[in-house]
């Protein structure tokens, strides 16, 4: 049985073979958003979300940032004693960023973006 947190292995970021069509040629545009598309969908069933996404390029997410006004009600409201909690969480939350671009040959570059 799988644990509620347990994190999920990454997917391989190379569609599967065949994916390119019958030529063996350079994919053209549509291929290439196709080829997007399958990678895509690999990362979001490993718990990513798409932030943006055009032709040949995506943006994703991994994370959510802090909700700094949430934790200051908290914080006066529990005589600053939630302070603590909003102290450990701003300092150890993450919120990851990767760019997925198909180049002309079909090959998926990701690069980490700030």
């Amino acid at each position: 049985m799988r644990r509620r947190g347990a994190h999920r292995r990454e997917a391989s970021l190379e569609p599967p073979p065949g994916y390119y069509g019958a030529t063996g040629g350079a994919p053209d545009a549509a291929q290439r958003g196709l080829i997007l598309d399958w990678v895509v969908s690999q990362r979001v069933a490993a718990g990513w979300r798409v932030e943006s996404r055009s032709g040949s390029q995506a943006v994703l997410v991994r994370g959510q940032p802090v909700n700094h006004v949430l934790h200051a009600f908290l914080t006066v409201f529990s005589c600053f004693a939630w302070g603590v909690v909003w102290a450990v969480l701003a300092l150890t939350n993450t919120v990851e960023r990767v760019v997925l671009t198909v180049d002309a040959q079909g090959q998926v570059v990701t690069v980490g973006a700030p």
